[in-house]
């Protein structure tokens, strides 16, 4: 097996290399995230072990173009200890396991090993309707074959609708899976973000992709008309 570690503390990316041979594996080393990305995009890898914190590239910035250049190679990522925002930050761009430094060596082995077991992934499933699609795991919205530009809230908001496309969604339900729980702001910040997504989605291409449900919420349809 064949791994690429991208970590810019040469002792420590020497020592899980030599660890990782002693177990049979083969492995690469990158010192920075440009390096990190060139071998990953032109080099067959059964696994890729990514540090957040480099130099020329953050390993999110590389493991958001590796996802974007559909590459579906597993990441673990090495995030900072106790850095819970790491952690969802990196499941959020498409990384497949983590862990917290400073970590145990048999504890990285046995992560890897059950990336090893389940492979590659398919090619995330990209949501549609009509000519719109998202693709979560790129983080990539397009109307047809135009890109659309979306911001992290817009992102979310049209992915969760479009999840339950069909569905009626109320202002509740919309914030507290696109916001928080606990979100006690303006609620009529919904209602901006349905028109922020409807200049872009919608009004350029002559579509009513969204609909408002008077006094019941929103419904995304899964064909726009």
């Amino acid at each position: 097996m064949r791994m690429l570690i991208t970590e810019d503390e040469p002792e420590l990316a020497d020592a899980i290399a030599d660890g990782l041979a002693a177990e049979g594996f083969v492995a690469d080393i990158a010192h920075d995230g440009a390096d990190g990305l060139w071998r990953a995009l032109h080099e067959p890898y059964d696994v890729i072990v990514l540090d957040i914190m480099l130099p020329a590239l953050s390993g999110y910035e590389v493991l958001k173009r590796l996802r974007a250049a559909r590459i579906w190679t597993p990441v673990l990522m090495l995030t900072a200890k106790d850095g819970e925002y790491d952690e969802a930050d990196a499941l959020d761009l498409g990384a497949d396991d983590y862990l917290s430094k400073p970590f145990s060596y048999v504890v990285l082995v046995a992560h890897l090993r059950a990336l090893l077991r389940r492979g590659a992934p398919a090619r995330p499933a990209v949501l549609r309707a009509d000519d719109l699609t998202v693709d979560p795991a790129g983080h990539r919205c397009r109307r047809g074959e135009r890109d659309i530009g979306l911001t992290a809230r817009e992102f979310a908001l049209l992915e969760y609708l479009l999840r339950h496309a069909g569905d009626v969604i109320s202002k509740a339900e919309i914030l507290t899976h696109v916001w928080d729980e606990h979100f006690d702001g303006d609620t009529n910040i919904v209602e901006v973000y349905i028109g922020y997504l409807r200049r872009k989605i919608d009004a350029p291409f002559g579509r009513r992709t969204i609909e408002t449900v008077r006094g019941a919420g929103y419904r995304l349809h899964s064909t726009a008309g």
